[in-house]
Parts: C-alpha cells; structure tokens; sequence
C-alpha cells in the first residue's frame, strides 16, 4: 500500500477537486446535528470529531427506499437513488461497519440496491480520536487497512496518506503536485507519538475477545431478566449501529388503482415486539428478555461464527444513544460480574 504525505494547507483545495469523481457527501450539521449529508460547502464538513449519531449504512443501506414499481404487466426495479458519490470523513470504525455490510449484501444472492451504492461510491477515511464512549481499542477496529480508497491521518502540519485503490490514485492524480512521496523519519516518529497519544484517551474498555465464549455460557443468564425490565423496545440501539441491516418490505397500492403499486424497504429492528409475530399470532420472542438476549448474541457472537468478527465495531453509540444504559459496555459487564445485578 502507498503512503504520502501531504501539507494541511493542500487539504481543502484538494477535496474540492474530488467532485469530479461524484456528488459530495460528509459529516455535516443539519438542524443542529451532526449527520452524513451531500456537502454544499467544505467548510461545514466536521473532519475527525465527533460521529453522525445515525453511522455511514444510511448511504448504503438507506432507512426508506422505494425497491420498484408495479402494474398489472410486471414490475420495474427503482434505481434513481444510485448516483457517484465521494464519502468524506469516515472513521475507522465506520469503514469496519461498511466492511461488515459487505459480507451481508454482497454475499450472493447479491443485493442490487447496496451493491450499486457501494461500486458508485468512493470512501475518503479520516482519522479521528477517541469520544467519550469511544471503545475501538477494545473491539480492535480503531486502526483500519482495507475498505477506503484514501484514508488521511491528521498529525497537525500534515497528513500521511493512505492509498487503499486504483481510484484513489485516480484522486491523487488530479493533483499530484501536493503530495510528496518521502515520508522521514521525523514523520513517522510523528505518526507513532500521535498514535500512543491516542491510546491514552480511551476512557472505557471490555474484554471483547472473551465475548463469544461468555454470551455462549450466559444463555440463561439472568442478567437478561434484569436487564428486560429496563429496556423501553425503542430500537434506538439498532437504529444507530453500523452494522444493523434489518428491514421490512410493504407494497403499497395505488389508491384508486389497485393493480398499481409500489415496494417499498423500511428499516426495522428486532428489538421490537412484533418483529418476530408471525401469521396465526405467534410470537417468537414476545419477552423483551428474549429480543436483548437475541441482539447481544449476534453482535458478539453469533455474527462472528457466521463471518468471521463480531459485529460490534466499537463505535460507543449504543452507549450514548440508550436511554436507559443498556448497550454493549454495561451488559459485557454485568455479564462478567462476580454478582448477577439485583433488580
């Protein structure tokens, strides 16, 4: 993999150029929050702060979509929200969620809607530091080196850059005469005291290693039961995890035609009720107990036997987001307590 170097004053002229390469989009403030949105002006992109409380898989994985469109003769499949795209900001932890993505919907049979965001879409990685909940150190993804087409680590004056494909060469190209190929010794002593810098700030950690072990020995866990008289059913915990893909598909029918319609993709969320309702009123997982229990085994089991990893990717957004302090951190924690939490 290439690495460069490029001066910090370069950096604005140059994402300007990139969008010759697609539509630019960022982390952005909208209506006072911070979410991946097309750019119309670079100096409101947030480079290396705080995540989009809603990750990265709303580009590729959009909340509503309409899949097609049918009439009494067929149905026609809906593309028009496929566009060239150039996603700017994206941290390491996002890059691993996407990454994750990628083995759910590209996996054959392929899904046409994610596999054609993610082929017209570039991904621009930058670095970033640790937030308050922050737990990338723990789950091993707050360093990435694969799934970017340029990733920018900031070390003030400068940034070393990654080129992580064929386009990203394509993007340094454009505007070679910023970039230098000799990276000293001074830099890299740089990168490596920006990094242990870096390491110090994480103020939360869990031994994520041990999970799959622990959720296998924890099925009847009463951790659970304590943990189901909290939960509210919001779904916000899925809502904001980067690897999160549940969906629900309804047709809707024209009004005064009912042989013309549309499909549509909404998210949804097995931490709600009627997730798991079937025909006849049969639920699977009635109990809040059940759906917790569900949702923890995939994220720190389940979703690793199948690919490989986990599908925690450590970003701490569950810990910000639950509004009554369920999420990963404090059920690993319960989970391995000398005391089961009392009610």
């Amino acid at each position: 993999m290439r690495i460069l170097k490029m001066q910090e004053k370069y950096l604005e002229v140059f994402l300007e150029s990139l969008d010759k390469f697609g539509t630019l989009y960022g982390p952005v403030r909208r209506r006072g929050v911070l979410t991946f949105d097309k750019v119309h002006d670079l100096k409101e992109v947030e480079l290396g702060g705080a995540h989009p409380i809603i990750p990265l898989k709303k580009l590729f994985h959009p909340k509503k979509f309409t899949m097609l469109h049918f009439d009494e003769r067929g149905f026609y499949p809906d593309y028009s929200m496929i566009e060239r795209r150039v996603v700017l900001g994206v941290h390491p932890c996002e890059i691993h969620g996407l990454l994750k993505l990628d083995d759910i919907f590209l996996t054959k049979p392929v899904d046409p809607y994610y596999a054609g965001l993610r082929k017209n879409t570039a991904i621009i990685g930058f670095s970033c530091l640790p937030t308050e909940n922050s737990l990338c150190n723990s789950t091993g993804t707050d360093i990435i080196e694969e799934g970017f087409d340029l990733f920018f680590v900031d070390l003030d004056e400068f940034y070393l850059v990654w080129v992580g494909s064929s386009l990203g060469h394509d993007m340094i190209y454009e505007r070679e005469e910023f970039f230098e190929e000799d990276v000293t010794h001074e830099d890299i002593q740089k990168y490596l005291q920006w990094r242990e810098k870096r390491n110090k700030m994480f103020k939360h950690d869990f031994d994520f290693r041990s999970m799959p072990d622990v959720m296998e020995l924890s099925h009847d866990s009463e951790v659970w039961d304590y943990f189901a008289e909290k939960c509210l059913s919001c779904g916000q915990c899925s809502m904001v995890c980067p690897t999160c893909n549940c969906y629900n598909v309804t047709d809707v029918f024209d009004v005064t035609n009912e042989s013309v319609g549309r499909r549509e993709r909404v998210w949804d969320s097995c931490m709600f009720v009627d997730y798991s309702l079937v025909s006849g009123g049969h639920n699977f997982r009635a109990k809040r107990a059940d759906r917790l229990k569900l949702w923890y085994t995939h994220k720190l089991k389940s979703f690793g036997d199948e690919y490989g990893q986990p599908g925690c990717v450590g970003c701490g957004r569950c810990v910000d987001t639950c509004p009554v302090d369920i999420n990963v951190l404090t059920v690993a924690q319960a989970l391995t307590a000398r005391e089961v939490p009392k009610h």
